[in-house]
């Protein structure tokens, strides 16, 4: 299977997670440590898809928006990430509220480093 189009370099991934460290960094030195990253097993990202693409009413190419997120207000690790359906594949296409977000992926502690 040929490589997609959007996969980047594991250069430009640790690019990507290092200005997010910058930020983590300063939330762990003026709140707390946080989460900071989030795991879904393939199946279960297969399984949502599968859904989404089973329930887009109206929609040609329907999307995934990923939301970052907090669990709660506690001190303890709250940050997560959610998806979300879109009507469309464009940065700004609406999300699709008739089908179900998906969440409950899993955080490493302490934070997994890439």
């Amino acid at each position: 299977m040929a490589t997609p189009a959007n996969c980047i370099t594991e250069t430009e991934a640790r690019a990507l997670y290092n200005n997010w460290d910058n930020r983590a960094t300063l939330i762990a030195n003026n709140i707390a440590p946080d989460a900071r990253d989030v795991v879904f097993s393939v199946e279960e990202l297969e399984e949502y898809l599968k859904y989404v693409k089973q329930n887009h009413v109206g929609m040609s190419k329907p999307g995934i928006r990923v939301y970052f997120a907090a669990n709660n207000n506690s001190q303890s690790t709250k940050a997560t990430v959610f998806l979300s359906p879109t009507n469309g594949i464009s940065a700004n296409s609406p999300n699709n509220y008739a089908i179900k977000p998906f969440n409950r992926g899993g955080t490493g502690w302490p934070p997994n480093i890439y």
